[in-house]
């Protein structure tokens, strides 16, 4: 590719809990290693809109306050949504999930709109989700994902999308024994981690989306490997 690969690492200064500004870290190195050059755009809340013209669409986790200043933003200009339209790879993390689905409910009992580019709804439950969540992805060829969760709320995944994994442990969205949601090239999670660092052939497959061809493969570095399989078998014996 003759241009830099665009990553929009969308508000952090409203939903980044947790290191998931961390996930643009690792698209952009794990394209560097291949030889392809990335660059890293920070889009803040305090900017006119979103630009439509990445490659990729990053927006992480925050609290009931940010989620909703957040949708106010996104929808200045409807960059991110003129994007997805055209296929182009958005990542949601945790409220970033909520926010790009039809509807989230906040802790006052306020009902908000979302962006509705996954077909997903939220409401608060009785108790957080705090801990280890594995899941087994339902895109052919990552395999069994690993994060961490710490949310209230609970979503519900419409027919106009599908969930990202089934719970192997942990609580997920809390329906269905589902975690996430995923609609064309639109994917969202509620696993922090960051997730991408802790699970890169999802990684990979958004670097494919994004560039439009196969990556090089690359092994994963031991260490993460040895890691990534006693999380997987612990969590499957804890299942049992």
């Amino acid at each position: 590719m003759s241009a830099a690969v665009r990553i929009a690492l969308v508000v952090p200064d409203l939903l980044g809990t947790y290191g998931d500004r961390g996930n643009a870290t690792v698209l952009a190195q794990r394209l560097r290693w291949r030889g392809i050059d990335a660059e890293i755009v920070t889009v803040l809340s305090a900017e006119s809109a979103v630009p439509e013209d990445c490659d990729l669409y990053l927006i992480g986790g925050g609290e009931d306050i940010a989620q909703v200043a957040a949708v106010r933003f996104l929808r200045r200009g409807n960059g991110l949504v003129r994007a997805a339209a055209r296929g182009v790879p958005v990542l949601g993390i945790c409220g970033g999930l909520q926010v790009l689905g039809t509807a989230f409910a906040t802790g006052d009992g306020q009902r908000h709109e979302g962006l509705a580019l996954v077909d997903a709804a939220t409401e608060p439950g009785q108790e957080r989700a705090i801990g280890e969540v594995t899941t087994q992805c339902t895109m052919g060829g990552v395999g069994m994902l690993t994060g961490f969760e710490n949310h209230l709320g609970r979503t519900t995944v419409g027919p106009g999308s599908q969930p990202l994994g089934r719970v192997v442990r942990g609580i997920g969205n809390g329906h269905d024994e589902a975690e996430g949601a995923v609609s064309g090239h639109v994917v969202c999670t509620y696993m922090h981690g960051p997730v991408l660092a802790r699970n890169p052939k999802l990684a990979d497959l958004l670097l494919e989306w994004a560039i439009g061809e196969p990556l090089e493969p690359m092994p994963d570095p031991p260490e993460l490997k040895a890691l990534r399989t006693e999380r997987t078998r612990v969590h499957v014996r804890n299942r049992k």
